[in-house]
């Protein structure tokens, strides 16, 4: 019996050195974790966020996980920041509103121009048709101007503005971007407080602004969170030629083969041009962008770099 004892004894020494060394071997075949930290605060559209209540950290902690290790999308929107950010964030200051409103755009389409939803919200800015049209927007078969990234972010500009004259508070107008006025304003009502943050919302409302701040913390410094872009693969602003055109056009493909370029070309630059044809039987200007042929080439581009923490060199 105690040899019996014994056998065993050594059997099962034998096994958990087995174990330890397939742990230890697998181990060392991962890439250390490290989950981004949560700051104590932060500032979002000159106001202060403290995250030192449990809730508020937490929802941070994984929209912002979420997005450090979504490595693919993450990557591709630091590239497509490089592009858009100059002229949008411009046209935000010029309508007086903050610059971290940018972050929103991020988070309603990873800034993909031609982004539709599947409840048919198209653009960088992620209007329905009919909020397009009511701030000024046109669309239908032939122009659909929520895809013109610069007329889109000026609505967007006047939805927040009014927006904010509602609330007086930020982060409460970029939940109302996702959920709507009407419901916010019922919500705050019936719950009792002032601010989104402090309402029971859908996890999708919920979340939406924590995802939104998590963008800003992530642009701003995507190197601290491991993150190593060079400056040629940025994408690069894109040099235009821009020409008014108040008449109908009966075929954008000639149009475009009379100006230099592809109907490919032509699309990529306006993709608010919806079809093949241009009726405008109301004579109303539409500025045609026309790709200068050096920022169609990367050898001739260049690589201009908008903030210095995107890349290592």
């Amino acid at each position: 019996m105690n040899f019996y004892k014994s056998l065993l004894a050594i059997i099962t020494a034998l096994c958990f050195t087995c174990m330890g060394a397939h742990a230890q071997r697998l181990s060392d075949s991962f890439i250390p974790v490290t989950p981004p930290d949560v700051p104590a605060s932060m500032t979002f559209c000159g106001d202060k966020v403290s995250f030192d209540r449990i809730d508020m950290a937490e929802r941070m902690d994984r929209e912002l996980t979420g997005i450090v290790y979504g490595q693919t999308l993450s990557s591709i929107i630091i590239k497509r920041a490089n592009r858009y950010f100059p002229r949008l964030i411009e046209i935000l200051k010029k309508n007086n509103m903050p610059e971290d409103l940018i972050y929103l755009a991020v988070a309603e389409s990873s800034l993909d121009i031609n982004a539709l939803s599947p409840a048919k919200a198209a653009g960088i800015w992620q209007f329905m048709a009919a909020t397009g049209k009511q701030y000024g927007l046109e669309v239908n078969d032939d122009v659909d101007e929520r895809y013109d990234p610069e007329k889109e972010t000026v609505a967007a500009c006047k939805y927040l503005r009014n927006a904010y004259s509602k609330y007086g508070n930020w982060a409460t107008v970029c939940a109302s971007y996702n959920a709507g006025t009407g419901k916010i304003s019922s919500e705050l009502s019936s719950q009792r407080v002032n601010t989104s943050f402090d309402l029971r919302l859908v996890s999708e409302t919920s979340r939406y602004v924590f995802r939104i701040m998590s963008y800003k913390i992530f642009l701003e410094n995507p190197k601290r969170f491991g993150y190593r872009l060079h400056s040629n693969q940025l994408y690069q602003p894109i040099d235009y030629d821009v020409i008014e055109v108040d008449t109908p056009v009966s075929s954008w493909v000639s149009w475009a083969q009379d100006h230099g370029i592809t109907y490919a070309q032509l699309r990529d630059a306006n993709p608010w041009i919806r079809s093949t044809k241009l009726p405008n039987a109301s004579g109303k200007v539409y500025k045609v962008k026309v790709p200068k042929q050096a920022s169609l080439y990367r050898s001739k581009a260049g690589n201009k770099v908008y903030n210095d923490n995107w890349v290592v060199d």
